[in-house]
Formats: structure tokens, sequence, C-alpha cells
């Protein structure tokens, strides 16, 4: 099936992403002639000219992904990382339209404080700042907060909910025309107008309003990455993009399906969520120099660390995985799973689907951790593009170059002026911010023209939203 509509028109273009990592996604990327693995994960210049480059070819935006915690393996490539949030504002003063996308926890963070930091910059941007929701597994983690153990999957999605509810209630305490500066009555904000939430939940205690007024978009663009049964109910009624992982076209368009049902259930817009599935592409001027490079990379990865990573999400101890034979028939469920339960599953069935042995599947995996890898000529790479897109398994991509920064000048350089030839993708920004570049509209604000809205100081909470069954309404559902 193709999206066009009765008049033969494409009703909208595809929404591209910039996932920018250290010296590439594909884990051996570092030890190519070209890379310098020392500074490039932490030198704010060569992540402020990667913006530069996905800027020059219209992206929608740029991310970052984070953990706070050390991954164990260091060995095995660049880990060391800045405070994405930090760079984001870096980045913006040398950057005029492209959206800055953040990761950040929703279990190692406080609603007040993270509102606040992601409301900063969206000011400083000019609105071009964008949330990536996680809730972070590991209990390596955990105890880098005080903790002997990660919270339970149920437990930290519960968590995330009532977060992502007092954020947008904090993005919502200061109405849009708060500030008067009326300099001749000496009334510099009307009181009436800023909204303290007084929230008291389950998992958070939060009361006043926040320090930052209203930002350009609202609220920061949501995203969220997880697809469990939690994640995509989450993502249903909060997010506006989706980053997801697919190998096969089957399994793409059902996330897409599912995915767009379960908002629609509670009562959002589908076309209101944008589903990016990740790729990663290796481009050569033709297919066979595209597979020879994909090869000199997957034949730099050093087996036993990406055996021991394997093993750990697995489950299982390194030795149990011989490197030339498939994976071992008792495994764990899903269910037995604590962190990143959807990885792990696609992990699994690509090993069985294809009958790969240990060393054929870390092969695989070097590339885009799951995400899948695609190597061939920009008119080729276009096709894979365009292919999920036409086939409603995609509203866009989340482009992850093998190599940085070659992979993304060349995407930017040679795939994106196939996409425009086909009509698949802006010529120019139509907007400025990145609500604009995704289509979305900017939220009212839940108090705006609400006669009784509770004022910031008397410290008393406004109704929670009903729906006509009288059950509570959760914040993305509004969205």
């Amino acid at each position: 099936m193709t999206r066009y509509d009765p008049q033969g028109h494409r009703p909208g273009r595809l929404h591209l992403n910039a996932f920018l990592m250290s010296t590439g996604h594909h884990e051996a990327s570092w030890r190519l002639p070209e890379s310098d693995p020392s500074w490039t994960s932490t030198n704010i210049a060569h992540l402020q000219r990667l913006a530069q480059v996905a800027e020059a070819g219209k992206l929608d935006s740029i991310f970052f992904a984070d953990g706070p915690g050390l991954r164990s393996d260091v060995g095995r490539r660049p880990a060391g990382s800045l405070d994405p949030l930090i760079v984001l504002t870096a980045i913006a003063t040398v950057t005029e339209r492209i959206g800055l996308i953040a990761t950040a926890s929703t279990t190692y963070n406080s609603p007040y404080n993270l509102a606040r930091r992601f409301a900063s910059i969206d000011h400083v941007s000019g609105g071009r700042a964008g949330w990536n929701v996680v809730t972070t597994a590991g209990p390596d983690i955990a105890r880098n907060f005080g903790l002997d153990d990660q919270p339970a999957h149920a437990v930290r999605y519960e968590r995330a909910a009532e977060f992502l509810d007092v954020a947008f209630r904090l993005w919502d305490s200061w109405e849009d025309d708060a500030v008067l500066a009326d300099k001749a009555a000496g009334v510099w904000a009307d009181a009436s107008k800023i909204h303290a939430p007084a929230h008291a939940g389950t998992h958070f205690s939060v009361h006043g309003a926040l320090t930052t007024p209203r930002s350009p978009q609202a609220r920061p663009l949501v995203v969220q990455a997880g697809s469990s049964e939690d994640g995509k109910d989450l993502a249903a009624r909060y997010a506006e993009a989706v980053f997801t992982a697919h190998q096969t076209l089957d399994d793409a368009q059902a996330f897409y399906r599912d995915l767009k049902a379960r908002a629609v259930a509670v009562g959002r817009d589908p076309g209101t969520v944008k589903i990016l599935p990740g790729i990663v592409p290796v481009i050569g001027s033709t297919e066979a120099e595209a597979l020879a490079r994909e090869r000199e990379l997957d034949e730099l990865i050093v087996p036993e660390y990406a055996r021991a990573q394997l093993a750990k999400t697995l489950r299982l101890a390194p030795e149990d995985l011989p490197l030339d034979r498939e994976l071992p028939a008792d495994l764990p469920s899903e269910d037995e799973i604590e962190g990143a339960k959807s990885r792990y599953t696609l992990i699994v069935e690509l090993a069985r689907r294809e009958r790969l042995t240990v060393r054929q599947l870390i092969g695989r995996l070097g590339g885009g951790r799951g995400h899948r890898t695609f190597a061939g000529t920009p008119e080729q790479v276009a096709d894979a593009i365009q292919e999920w897109y036409d086939a409603e398994a995609a509203d866009g991509f989340n482009i992850m170059p093998a190599v940085l920064p070659s992979g993304l000048e060349q995407f930017v350089e040679h795939v994106l002026p196939v996409l425009r030839e086909r009509d698949l993708f802006r010529e120019e920004y139509e907007g400025r911010t990145l609500r604009e570049h995704y289509g979305l509209e900017r939220p009212a604000n839940r108090y705006a023209g609400v006669a009784g809205a509770a004022p910031a100081t008397t410290g008393t909470a406004p109704a929670r939203p009903v729906s006509d069954d009288g059950a509570p309404v959760l914040e993305g559902a509004l969205a």
C-alpha cells in the first residue's frame, strides 16, 4: 500500500532524525584510520559540527542517547560521554533550525529539575527541544543512586507515567500571557496566571510552579524508545515520536499498527505519534563498495567483547555461547527479563529466524545493536527507506551512521537528494520549532481561560481532567 490521497498527492513527507554517537554506531568504527576515538565523545566542536551537517541536510532533529552509568566493557568502544542536555545547549548556539533531542531517565531524575532543564533548552534554542523518555534498566546503574537493585520493570513505567504527568503540569504552570512587564502599574507578572501543580502522588510530591516561564513550544517534543508492552502503552499516551528497532518489514508494520491503535484507544490522533525505526546505512558508490566497507568494519569487531555483551543481554555466562554454534535452545522468556525486554526478544528472534551462529549474530549486532543495518548505494538506501515508509511501517527513520562524520556526510550529500527527487523529503525547513518540523501543533495551556484555576500563590491543585465516565485522564491523552 502507498500513502497517497485521492488526488494522488502524498499527504506528508518522511521525518528524519540523526542519532549521533561518538565515532559512529558500528562498535568497531573507532578502529578505522579516519577515526580519532580519544576525543570524539567529549569534544564539543566535533558534536557541533555533526549537528551543522545534519542541519545543512534539513533533517528534523538530532538525538543523543544517554545512561547514568559507565559501561563495564570500556575496552570495547569509546565509553565516555557528556551530559546531553549540556551538549544541546552548546549546539543551540551554532545552529538555527534543527531540533535538539536528548535522553533523560525518569527513574533517576526528579520531575521539577528535569522539566526546568528542558524548558530552559527550549528557550535557549528558540523552540527546538525534545526529550527522549527512558526508564533505564540495570542493577549497576541503580547502585549509582543508592539502590541495591533496579526497580521492577512495571514500577519503572508506573513512575515514568507519573513523572510525565507532573512534568506536563509544570510546563503549563505559567500561562503564555502571565508576564505583563507593566512598568506604569509596577506589575511584572499576573500571579493569577501562574499555577502550582501541588502534586502528591505515589512516587513524587511536587508543590510549586516552575521558575521558567512557558517556553516557545509550550513543552518539548516528547519521544519514547521502549517497545515492551508497558513501553508501548506509555508511548501511546504521551509520546509524539517513537524510536524503535525492527529487523523485518512485517515486524515493523505490526508495531506501527499496534502503536497507532493504542493511541486511538486513549483518544489521540494517531497522526500525532510519529514512528521512527532505526536504520544503520553503510553507503558506497557501488553495492560492492558498500559491502566491502561493511566487511571491513565487521572484521574489526573484537569477538570476546561482543560475546560478553551478548551473554549479559541473554543472562548467560560467556562460556555458554560458543562462537561457532547457534544460541542455546533453553533461554529465558521475555517475561523473565527486567530490562530492555523488546530488544532481548528482537535479538533472540533474529538468531533463531536466520539460524545464526554466535559469531554471525555479534557481527549482525555490531552495526546497530539490533537496529536494521543496510549496505548499498545511495539509491538502494533510499529504496530501503521508501519501502518501509510506503508500506506503513514507519513515518520516518532514526538515521544511525555506522561511521562519523563520514557516514552522516554521505547520507546528506548522496541519499537526501534521491529522497527529494522522489518528493519524500523537504527541500527547506518550513518552520522554526521542532514541533513544526514534525507537523505538530503547539499544546494549549490547560489553565488558560479556566475560571477559578488555582494560582501558584494558593498552593492548591486544579482538578484533574476526567473523561465522560468520570475516570481520570492522563495528560498524554490530551497531547
